[in-house]
């Protein structure tokens, strides 16, 4: 039989059933290129033997992601409910490991991302795929709620996000953070590196309750392609979704109580005082409602009278604001439960972060503390969000590979 040859070389058949009756045997070559898997056979009939190729599409794993920052996976989470493979999501915090794997198909790999080569993440590809890298660097020194206690150097994480696609050329890239890192030069070096590496580029400021995500956050979204230009995620909703739709249904608690079915769904205890305040707060105010023997030291001076939203109670039918990692106090923010006296539980956070309601942060036996899990819940990428980025990513590569 003649030689099969590595290439697709001119005089080659092309035959649209080919695949459905080609053996898999002798004879037979198979080549991933892009999304399709190419299949080269030598034919033989009564005349000269010819090689005949045939293209059909790949199966959904030749479309393979890596999740840099995964955290607790909500990027993750989203892009595996939009049909995309993420096959690894690594993260310096080893405490995300639980939520992360239990939940979620991918591998979680533990890893300072300051110091890990692109060898180590380009092995996390199988060869041939068609490989997508994704990430939302930390984003604490951005944020305007940030409490500006952090040391680390707020360029690094998207400096070397950008070493990482400069490095490993990715088909397709995306990032998501806060508005806010639009401003600061490290972005800029980021911008820089993708365009210098022949990347489209696109990137906006989007809300999120436009995804179907109950929140007025905003966030900065970016995708890029070496392929073709590339769409940003289009809205999915024509109304936002509310607070009520989002938790309206779970059992009520107390302060300081957990629920025995879900203990995510725990609420933070509350002092006396802050019990006379919360019930004295009605939806949607601020502590300016209250009678003054209630009312805090710092908000009878000038620069408390700023900060209106701390101690509020959210409103039932609008969208939360924005989910912060302190979400779980009712001094942190307009956190207060519509109607119940206490702050949103851990639990109902994550729903309004549009977390299944079923996704597991901690184990029963062993319940971490709210400032641990409240961090993960606040940090991560709403999941509605998420797959409507993996969405566009699918869009893009069915249209262009």
């Amino acid at each position: 039989m003649p030689q099969l040859v590595p290439s697709l070389a001119i005089g080659m058949t092309m035959t649209a059933d080919f695949a459905t009756w080609i053996p898999d045997g002798p004879g037979v070559q198979s080549v991933l290129h892009g999304r399709y898997r190419w299949l080269v056979c030598v034919m033989t009939a009564e005349k000269e033997p010819h090689l005949s190729v045939a293209r059909t599409a790949t199966s959904p794993s030749a479309v393979q992601v890596v999740d840099l920052f995964c955290g607790v996976g909500g990027l993750t989470r989203g892009l595996e409910d939009s049909g995309i493979n993420v096959v690894a999501g690594l993260d310096s915090d080893a405490d995300c490991e639980y939520a992360y794997s239990v939940n979620n198909d991918a591998r979680f790999v533990h890893a300072n991302l300051l110091e890990t080569s692109p060898d180590e993440i380009e092995s996390m590809w199988s060869a041939g795929a068609v490989r997508v890298l994704v990430g939302c660097a930390p984003c604490q020194p951005y944020s305007k709620y940030s409490r500006g206690t952090s040391k680390e150097d707020p360029s690094a994480p998207v400096l070397r996000f950008a070493k990482y696609v400069d490095d490993l050329r990715p088909a397709v890239v995306s990032m998501e953070n806060v508005p806010a890192v639009s401003r600061h030069p490290a972005f800029n070096g980021f911008l820089e590196t993708l365009a210098s590496a022949g990347y489209h580029i696109s990137w906006e400021t989007l809300p999120a309750s436009g995804f179907g995500v109950p929140q007025t956050r905003k966030r900065l979204v970016l995708m890029a392609s070496r392929l073709a230009p590339i769409a940003l995620p289009a809205s999915n909703v024509a109304k936002a979704k509310t607070v009520r739709q989002a938790i309206g249904r779970l059992v009520p608690i107390s302060a300081g109580e957990a629920n025995k079915v879900d203990p995510t769904h725990r609420a933070s205890a509350l002092s006396a005082v802050n019990l006379e305040r919360i019930r004295n707060s009605r939806p949607g105010g601020t502590w300016r409602d209250w009678p003054d023997d209630l009312r805090a030291a710092c908000h009878k001076g000038e620069s408390g009278a700023t900060f209106p939203a701390v101690y509020g109670r959210m409103e039932w039918d609008v969208p939360a604001p924005t989910v912060t990692t302190q979400f779980f106090g009712y001094g942190n923010g307009r956190f207060g439960h519509p109607v119940q006296d206490r702050a949103i539980s851990l639990r109902e956070g994550a729903l309004l972060q549009t977390f299944p309601q079923d996704y597991k942060f901690e184990k029963a036996e062993t319940l971490r503390s709210f400032a641990l899990v409240g961090r993960h819940i606040g940090n991560a990428v709403p999941v509605a969000l998420a797959k409507q980025i993996g969405n566009a990513i699918n869009s893009h590569l069915e249209k262009y590979i």
